[in-house]
């Protein structure tokens, strides 16, 4: 005679696979709930650091219009899609700016650039980086002037071949210790100016 021996409804396989089931979609469940209430605050939180950005390199009183409310898509020089935000005045683009990106010692640097109709600089600013604290943090404009030093300079002033730190035999110092950084923003910002050489007319064009 044979005792049959049942498998504790914890162990059937059935059982295991739907419990399994339910917890994924429990937690798939909460992690759309928590992406849909934190989706609209993190991009309001965006939209202010970008407007305090443009604020930096931008003075108020060269534009009357919302610069982030209709930005310019134009395709950037690596084939990716760009923002280009216009400061008009009066009916007429005053300001262009827009986002480059260098590469330093420990990967992207991100700034952003504001250029005036003529492809003058007015300011720019570093947004982002990950850059040696005490070396390549000198691009930052609250840790030294260095970065202040292009506005009112152009792909003329100095000639084209000159945006280049000296250790390259261009213009623009290089932090002791510290070279790769510099060279990859003055880079980026020498592709930034070229960029708009080559699409002025695009980049002028007042949106409808």
């Amino acid at each position: 005679m044979t005792t049959e021996t049942k498998t504790p409804l914890l162990e059937r396989v059935p059982y295991q696979t739907i419990l399994l089931g339910v917890c994924a979609a429990i937690a798939a469940g909460l992690l759309l709930g928590v992406d849909n209430a934190t989706r609209e605050p993190i991009a309001q939180r965006k939209m202010e650091d970008l407007q305090v950005s443009l604020a930096q390199v931008v003075p108020n009183e060269l534009h009357d219009n919302n610069m982030v409310a209709k930005p310019l898509l134009l395709t950037g020089a690596d084939g990716k899609p760009l923002k280009v935000y216009q400061g008009t005045k009066v009916g007429k683009v005053t300001a262009l700016v827009w986002e480059t990106v260098g590469f330093g010692y420990a990967g992207e640097i991100r700034t952003i650039i504001a250029l005036d109709p003529d492809g003058k600089i007015l300011g720019t600013r570093v947004l982002s980086h990950k850059e040696t604290p005490g070396l390549g943090d000198k691009i930052e404009a609250a840790k030294t002037d260095w970065i202040t030093k292009f506005t009112g300079l152009s792909l003329g002033n100095p000639p084209e071949d000159q945006w280049k730190v000296k250790k390259d035999g261009g213009q623009f110092d290089q932090f002791s210790g510290a070279t790769i950084t510099p060279r990859g923003v003055v880079k980026s910002l020498r592709e930034a100016l070229q960029f708009f050489a080559a699409h002025k007319a695009e980049m002028l064009e007042m949106k409808p």
